[in-house]
């Protein structure tokens, strides 16, 4: 949730009776029974801010306390809210100011959590990244303090954390970088929480084996249209043929040479005949923009595409030709319309820094009526509707040339089977997360495709 959302599920439970004091001591001793349970005779020193952050702080110690754990409290100022000052009036053990603490092999960060919009000021942050740089062991409750919840941002160059225990609900800080790589291993603890969110973790999807029935359109037909770099589009479509598309057409230029021969190559001498040759009843889906190319002809090669009203997904050079125009070109068309942008793909369609990736997605996918695909270590899928899912699996092997050409004919495979573009943005993109897992360290584009068939079979 993010911190509004938190704000407002927080406040529906106190209306339903449940005071501010109960929520923290759920939240703080939920806390220290994780803490205690991984690192239970570990001398401890928790940080409490003034906010209620920092109350959880004191019910942690407290319990870690009264279990004969060596623990100290260290605080810049006394709690500013009813609820804390409460919890800290029922601490037995020693709070040092600030200034006067010393390092311990625990450290238990309580100083800001959710909400936090500025940096924390030098003083402060100086004495925090000294007790915590002298810890063996760092644990952050909620958020490390330095982190801006609803978007990923490190307001503070601040350390890193063994673990985060999340209170009530996951931020989206806790999967979005590059806080993400701050936080450890992440777990959370139930307060009574119990409300919608427009954002989630992307889920394994269920996928069901061909049946009887079934034939070689029936299961898919996805044409892949090819431009001037061709060994992209070869590997687009042996990503979707090795996903399970029933059937793989290569659109393309004469003397395109197959990358297999069970690829089918379709000849097209110009856009005019592309889009004829497209409007053919048992095409499925459409990819283009994998080795497309940046000139004119890129240009009417796309034009042609988005005419057919077909489920299409939209990648690489496509994207960067349409430029600012994309939520343009896009918004007219009725079929489901995919887009699979990096950061830099990204920009040329929304020019400006992209600090604010789930807010600028969403806005994106507005504009558009499409899907919205950010690719990264924190890949974002977000609904034209607002919905959002983060793939919270990756592989940072991932970082190699022509990988994004095996995500677009995967989720491509997907939207053949008559998914609607967010689904199937979302089952290619858990597809090909896992695969690369499986696949092991510095793999090529190939070797990512061969692990398909086993990603598949995980989810029957």
């Amino acid at each position: 949730m993010t911190a509004a959302e938190m704000q407002q599920a927080e406040q529906d439970l106190i209306d339903q009776g449940v005071s501010v004091e109960q929520l923290m001591r759920r939240a703080g001793q939920g806390a220290a029974q994780m803490i205690w349970r991984i690192a239970a005779d570990m001398p401890t020193l928790v940080l409490c801010g003034p906010g209620n952050n920092g109350g959880d702080g004191y019910v942690i110690a407290q319990w870690l306390l009264e279990k004969g754990v060596d623990v100290r409290v260290a605080a810049p100022l006394d709690p500013k809210t009813e609820a804390a000052s409460h919890a800290k009036s029922l601490w037995r053990g020693k709070t040092l100011p600030l200034a006067d603490a010393e390092p311990a092999p625990q450290f238990v960060d309580c100083l800001f959590g959710t909400g936090l919009t500025r940096a924390i000021g030098e003083d402060w942050f100086g004495h925090f990244s000294h007790l915590s740089a002298g810890a063996k062991r760092r644990v952050a409750i909620d958020l490390p303090s330095g982190i801006e919840s609803d978007h990923g941002l490190c307001l503070n160059d601040g350390p890193g954390f063994q673990m985060t225990i999340a209170l009530g609900a996951f931020k989206p800080a806790h999967f979005l970088e590059p806080a993400r790589s701050k936080m450890g291993k992440l777990v959370g603890i139930d307060i009574g929480i119990s409300a919608d969110s427009r954002f989630e973790i992307l889920p394994q999807p269920r996928i069901s084996a061909p049946s009887p029935e079934d034939h070689k359109y029936s299961r898919g037909l996805v044409a892949v249209v090819a431009g001037a770099m061709t060994g992209a589009a070869q590997l687009t479509a042996l990503a979707a043929q090795q996903s399970g598309a029933g059937y793989v057409k290569i659109f393309a230029r004469p003397g395109f040479t197959a990358p297999h021969p069970s690829i089918v190559i379709e000849t097209v001498n110009d856009s005019g005949d592309l889009q004829q040759k497209l409007v053919d009843s048992r095409i499925s889906a459409i990819v283009i923009g994998p080795g497309l190319g940046r000139d004119d002809q890129a240009m009417e090669l796309l034009n042609a595409a988005l005419t057919v009203d077909k489920p299409l997904l939209l990648d690489a050079d496509a994207l960067i030709v349409a430029g600012t125009q994309f939520a343009t070109m896009v918004k007219a068309r009725t079929a489901e319309t995919i887009a699979t942008p990096h950061a830099g793909e990204f920009a040329a369609l929304m020019p400006g820094d992209l600090h604010h990736k789930l807010e600028d997605s969403r806005k994106l996918a507005g504009q558009s009526g499409c899907t919205i695909l950010l690719k990264g270590p924190d890949t974002i899928i977000v609904h034209p509707g607002g919905a959002a899912s983060i793939s919270d699996s990756s592989s940072a092997w991932l970082s190699t040339a022509g990988t994004g050409d095996v995500l677009a004919g995967i989720i491509a495979s997907r939207l053949a089977t008559g998914l609607s573009g967010y689904k199937a943005a979302c089952e290619g993109q858990w597809l090909h997360s896992r695969a690369a897992i499986l696949a092991g360290p510095a793999f090529t584009p190939e070797m990512l495709i061969n692990q398909l068939p086993a990603t598949l079979q995980e989810c029957l």
